[in-house]
């Protein structure tokens, strides 16, 4: 293992590591955004208010259809950060290998899904029928790109265990720059429009997900890859499984209701009204990964000093990264509303109708984004402790279940796209609450109970954590 590429998570100060953790993941994440901005950016300027809600309009139903599979990686590196934490380092090498197995394998089975299944999924969504052709064509080529997206986003959660963020960032950096000229030849050059910037976008995934295999396979401490030990070890997948599982399923469940809402959304056969939405989504979204990074954290923090029994550590890493995901949610959230004129701008040039658009939705998410980033970190620190059940039953009740229930029952009332989109601040907050209580009154206790009596022996290869015992 590289020192200059580690943290050492579990000794010395812990709020310059989060930052220097989180820092270069948040700008990593903006990266992976920046190649759908690209692709919103290039159409909407060269292709028509269309082709921008064809391309832009997908978001909801992309989430839907990997974030089972991504949320697998969240359980990679639970795993790999806790057998680091506790120096189990042969646990560590069989984690990588079989990880990276999983993801080659879920990639290829959602690439043939999604190539045969788009057109039926974008009716069920009640696609606006002039834009369901071109949201066809943009996803079949997306999809043949995810076998790429899942190896780098596993390989990437491999080297976050250890708290490495920086060379993810510059594989995107690379690839980013890729995809931009991509974009302009393909869109401006050539004309290929949608397929243009989704051919853009695959060719990048696939060359992220080269550097990051090749990045692994460099390595010369236990994160080494070496593809002749690729295949799947029993042991280790059911480890992965139980905090990954719940982790994707609820990552699903609440992509299905952003579909719902997306769906609800497609009910008013207004592509000015889609065209912004999409707009605005791009914009919120580089707000959410700026405290997503903290969420992060706090898997990676969380998962290590636990490993190694450091019970106060990890109360201490779990209040700072809140903090921070607060004070970034509540700088960007608001700024992004400030400056959302001319940022919807960019998307929908001399589209005065769409940017109007663009903004109700930024005011009614945007500004309350930080009670998001809260939710969103206490999960991170539920999962670092091993606990992947307790935060999906409490986001699919809480978030998804009283979100499904708005749009049944207080949408109808008030059936403007306001109202729609006031169910996410409502639904995050009370989700919210869920998430400490179940925190602070069992997952901590019986968490900390068993290790303080039992020592990092605990959290043994047999994969035991709170939620099993």
């Amino acid at each position: 293992m590289k020192k200059s590429h580690s943290i050492n998570m579990c000794a010395g100060s812990l709020a310059d590591k989060i930052l220097l953790f989180a820092l270069p993941l948040m700008a990593s994440s903006l990266l992976q955004l920046l190649f759908n901005a690209a692709d919103v950016v290039v159409v909407g300027r060269f292709a028509g208010k269309e082709a921008l809600a064809a391309v832009g309009s997908n978001t909801s139903l992309i989430n839907l259809m990997i974030n089972l599979f991504v949320g697998l990686s969240v359980g990679t590196n639970v795993v790999v950060s806790r057998d680091l934490g506790a120096g189990r380092h042969d646990n560590v090498s069989r984690s990588v290998h079989t990880a990276m197995t999983l993801a080659l394998a879920s990639g290829v089975t959602m690439m043939m899904f999604g190539v045969v299944m788009v057109r039926q999924l974008l009716e069920w969504m009640s696609s606006p029928t002039d834009v369901i052709d071109l949201a066809t064509v943009y996803l079949r080529i997306y999809f043949l790109g995810m076998p790429a997206n899942l190896v780098y986003n596993f390989g990437a959660a491999i080297l976050r265990a250890q708290g490495d963020t920086q060379r993810p960032l510059y594989f995107l950096t690379f690839a980013g720059v890729v995809n931009v000229l991509l974009n302009l030849i393909f869109v401006i050059g050539c004309h290929l429009d949608v397929a243009g910037v989704a051919l853009a976008t695959i060719i990048a995934q696939y060359i992220s997900a080269f550097l990051v295999v090749r990045c692994l396979m460099r390595e010369q401490g236990p994160l080494r890859l070496n593809l002749k030990q690729l295949g799947f070890q029993k042991k280790v997948v059911l480890q992965i499984l139980k905090v990954g599982l719940p982790a994707g399923f609820q990552g699903v469940v609440f992509s299905l209701s952003n579909v719902v809402i997306q769906s609800s959304l497609n009910s008013f056969n207004d592509p000015v009204l889609v065209a912004g939405s999409a707009a605005g989504a791009n914009i919120e979204s580089f707000v959410y990964v700026t405290m997503n990074a903290f969420h992060q954290a706090a898997i990676s923090f969380v998962g290590q000093n636990y490993g190694a029994a450091k019970c106060d550590r990890v109360d201490r890493v779990a209040w700072q990264c809140v903090t921070f995901s607060v004070l970034f949610g509540l700088a960007f959230g608001n700024l992004a509303y400030l400056l959302g004129a001319p940022l919807a701008g960019i998307y929908a040039p001399g589209e005065p109708d769409v940017v109007q658009q663009a903004l109700v939705r930024i005011l009614f998410i945007c500004c309350p984004y930080f009670i998001c980033g809260i939710m969103d970190t206490l999960v991170g620190v539920l999962r670092g402790l091993g606990s992947s059940v307790i935060p999906m039953i409490t986001s699919i009740v809480g978030a998804c279940g009283l979100r499904l229930v708005w749009v049944a029952t207080v949408f109808p009332r008030f059936r403007t796209p306001a109202c729609l989109y006031m169910s996410y601040p409502v639904t995050w907050t009370i989700t919210a609450l869920f998430h400490f209580l179940f925190l602070m009154l069992v997952v901590r206790r019986r968490a900390f109970s068993k290790v303080r009596s039992n020592g990092p022996a605990y959290l043994s290869t047999e994969g035991h954590h709170p939620e099993m015992s």
